[in-house]
């Protein structure tokens, strides 16, 4: 008597190369779909809204809101949609990605250049330092502290951010906010979604010619660490 068989499943396929097009096109429409949210500049957007901001049919939108909504990254009020606290968990993270990836980087340029090193990103009209290093070997240095922030019209670190591409390479300045010191700055290009510039201060004034370059240099490989 023959033995019996197990029972199996019925048979899987390979995966069809649609498959992956299709969870590609889910996610792209699931980004912009947050992008929408985060765009609104008024009240928050209706799921109808949202439907003509991404060109997809409000049944769409509700199935693209679920798992946007289970991690808390936007939450409903109604028919109306704002973003939800789990894009601050997210923001709270990105700070120590940005200064573990720039750190090598800054600590390279205050100690040849003898000034204080930083990376500063914008944040709506303010400039704020997320990363500082001190050089080692000087007899005094600009106490530059990592958080500070000011307005992104003062200083070269918040000007630097401001340069429109194709311009100047880097901004000097003297004195915009603290009394004898003298910056140079240059922006962080290439990085999407970010706006920043890297940057030395000093209380001796900086030689353009030869601090000017080293900067851009230096914001280059930050850009590349981040990418």
């Amino acid at each position: 008597m023959a033995a019996a068989l197990p029972a199996r499943g019925p048979a899987k396929g390979p995966r069809h190369p649609a498959d992956g097009k299709e969870s590609a096109l889910t996610l792209e429409r699931g980004l912009a779909l947050l992008q929408a949210v985060a765009d609104s500049e008024s009240e928050a957007p209706s799921v109808s809204d949202l439907a003509t901001a991404i060109g997809a049919s409000r049944a769409a939108v509700y199935r693209l809101l679920v798992p946007l909504q289970a991690r808390g990254l936007v939450r409903r009020d109604g028919s109306r949609v704002r973003l939800g606290v789990g894009l601050l968990n997210l923001a709270a993270r990105v700070a120590p990605q940005l200064r573990a990836a720039a750190m090598p980087v800054l600590r390279s340029l205050a100690e040849t250049v003898g000034a204080t090193a930083h990376l500063t990103v914008a944040e709506g009209d303010e400039a704020q330092a997320v990363a500082v290093v001190e050089p080692s070997w000087t007899t005094y240095h600009v106490g530059y502290r990592q958080g500070t922030r000011h307005p992104l019209t003062r200083g070269a670190a918040g000007k630097a951010i401001t340069l429109r591409p194709g311009g100047a390479e880097w901004v000097t300045t003297t004195g915009e906010l603290q009394a004898g010191a003298h910056g140079i700055a240059v922006p962080v290009r290439g990085v999407p979604g970010l706006r920043a510039s890297v940057g030395v201060v000093s209380f001796e004034p900086l030689d353009e010619v030869d601090v000017g370059p080293r900067v851009v240099s230096a914001a280059a490989a930050v850009a590349t660490a981040l990418r």
